[in-house]
């Protein structure tokens, strides 16, 4: 989906995410210390806005107009740079990020390679880069998220597209989360989630 796409998708609905953060988002990063972070692909910021109520200085990037409208109108006194950009084209600029968040952005491996590699090189040393997204085996194994193969990924897959970077590794793997089904019953859907710290 292009940002007209996106844009449409987000009128037609009152909020197309919750307004809290990604029950990962949340559980990985709640007790890192406050500094420079970067939610790309951000919606309509409910990560971002999490992000800076905890004391972060928060840039949210995406190519939505609508869904940052949204945001900020939503916490218009959040205090999160809201930036309309592609996170394929997004400059980072000449100031490292200590934290950069990709949350549920499903591109196809060439344009995921890209946006794991300006999410990582965007960082300082000792900054963290964490990813979630529907993992590949979702398809099969799980319950809803994207029904084509070529968007998913695995935490394997995110760790080859960062190449030679230099990081440590704190989690990279399969995770579940509990969803309700079209029939009000509880399943299971899987996510990739990786989380590393730039060490170079």
């Amino acid at each position: 989906m292009d940002a007209t796409e996106w844009d449409a998708r987000y009128a037609d609905s009152e909020r197309v995410w919750s307004l809290g953060p990604n029950q990962f988002v949340e559980a990985a990063l709640a007790d890192l210390p406050p500094g420079r972070a970067v939610d790309l692909a951000a919606g309509e910021g409910r990560n971002a806005v999490w992000l800076a109520s905890r004391g972060w200085d928060v840039t949210a990037v995406d190519f939505s107009r609508v869904a940052l409208e949204r945001g900020r109108a939503t916490a218009p006194d959040a205090g999160v740079t809201w930036v309309c950009a592609d996170v394929l084209t997004w400059q980072s600029g000449a100031e490292p990020y200590d934290l950069a968040v990709l949350a549920y952005l499903q591109l196809e491996a060439s344009g995921r390679r890209q946006a794991a590699r300006t999410a990582f090189d965007c960082l300082r040393p000792g900054g963290t880069f964490f990813l979630v997204a529907h993992d590949s085996s979702n398809l099969t194994e799980g319950t809803g998220g994207p029904q084509d193969p070529s968007v998913l990924m695995t935490a394997d897959d995110i760790l080859a597209d960062l190449g030679d970077a230099s990081y440590d590794v704190v989690e990279a793997a399969r995770v579940e989360r509990r969803v309700a089904g079209p029939d009000g019953t509880e399943r299971t859907a899987y996510d990739a989630l990786v989380r590393v710290v730039r060490t170079d």
